[in-house]
């Protein structure tokens, strides 16, 4: 598997390329409605259901990955209940998809402590400015955008809005004592780990970060939260999964991820809940009952962002 890393890392190069050089996917959905309704616009449940239609770049259980939950646990209790990886294996085509890769060119750019200032490079802007661009291209974006503009809360420039993307998502700030040592992309997608000993993980909601780091070494899987309706536990289906891990040697004892979603669309259901919804925002994701918590920092800025299953 280091192997395969390795060769997708290479072709992760290519993003480094002069910006007059990128080569962008020319995603033409043909069919794909992205027009907020009247129904939609009035409802954030209803908005969100229509993004998860719309996550076409959604990888299906089984065919483009196969998950192992291992055996649950309380979130207080201690060991490892989960001996294998909870990814036995991932389609050698999904980390080369256009968006995923553009993610993927992002996650070696930051200190894992949460308290050490970030050195951001220009080579790193430009990552940014092309994982925006290319995300822009797809149709949970596309309807962000348009959602957000019927609501009169962004510009319907579309450079106006990349750029806004841009800031609210990568733009450094203070967490931990540290100065511009964070950021909402580092925070909710990469992971953080602070505590006075460096034992506590912060944000790392994301599953491509988790299957990286996990075929890495870094990652080891503690086995899933058993779920609060009693009798329903996760499967190699589930594409919510409540679970508890460590990296770094870090404890994550609770965190809830989407599997197999797409970058584009986790980037839209959160963008969304930020500007039109609340600290708590229970909605319906395709089959599943969630609580998008979002956490702003000041009024322009999201200090987290992650889903909690509700049943």
């Amino acid at each position: 598997m280091l192997l395969h890393l390795l060769v997708l890392k290479l072709k992760w190069q290519m993003f480094k390329l002069l910006p007059s050089d990128q080569i962008y996917h020319n995603a033409v959905h043909y069919g794909v409605d992205t027009q907020p309704s009247i129904k939609e616009l009035s409802d954030l449940s209803e908005a969100c259901s229509k993004l998860w239609e719309l996550d076409l770049n959604r990888l299906v259980p089984g065919k483009d990955y196969e998950i192992d939950c291992g055996e649950g646990k309380r979130a207080h209790q201690k060991g490892d209940m989960a001996p294998e990886s909870l990814f036995k294996w991932l389609g050698d085509d999904v980390l080369r998809r256009s968006t995923y890769a553009r993610f993927c060119s992002l996650l070696d750019n930051y200190f894992p402590e949460e308290s050490i200032t970030e050195d951001v490079t220009p080579e790193e802007i430009q990552e940014q400015t092309e994982f925006i661009e290319e995300i822009f291209r797809t149709p949970p974006i596309n309807y962000l955008h348009k959602y957000l503009v019927e609501k009169g809360l962004v510009s319907g420039n579309s450079e106006e809005f990349k750029e806004m993307l841009n800031h609210l998502w990568f733009d450094l700030y203070s967490r931990g004592g540290g100065y511009d040592s964070s950021s909402a992309f580092e925070h909710v997608f990469v992971g953080e780990i602070k505590g006075r000993k460096g034992n506590v993980v912060s944000g790392f909601h994301n599953w491509i970060q988790f299957y990286l780091e996990e075929a890495k070494g870094n990652v080891d899987y503690q086995g899933y939260i058993f779920p609060r309706k009693h009798g329903e536990h996760p499967d190699s289906e589930t594409q919510l999964l409540t679970i508890q891990f460590k990296w770094n040697g870090a404890l994550k004892s609770v965190s809830t991820t989407l599997v197999g979603v797409s970058p584009e669309f986790e980037v839209a259901l959160y963008t969304l809940c930020f500007f039109v919804g609340k600290e708590d925002n229970h909605v319906r994701l395709g089959p599943y009952s969630v609580n998008i918590k979002c956490y702003h920092l000041g009024r322009d800025k999201i200090g987290s962002a992650f889903p909690i299953a509700e049943c």
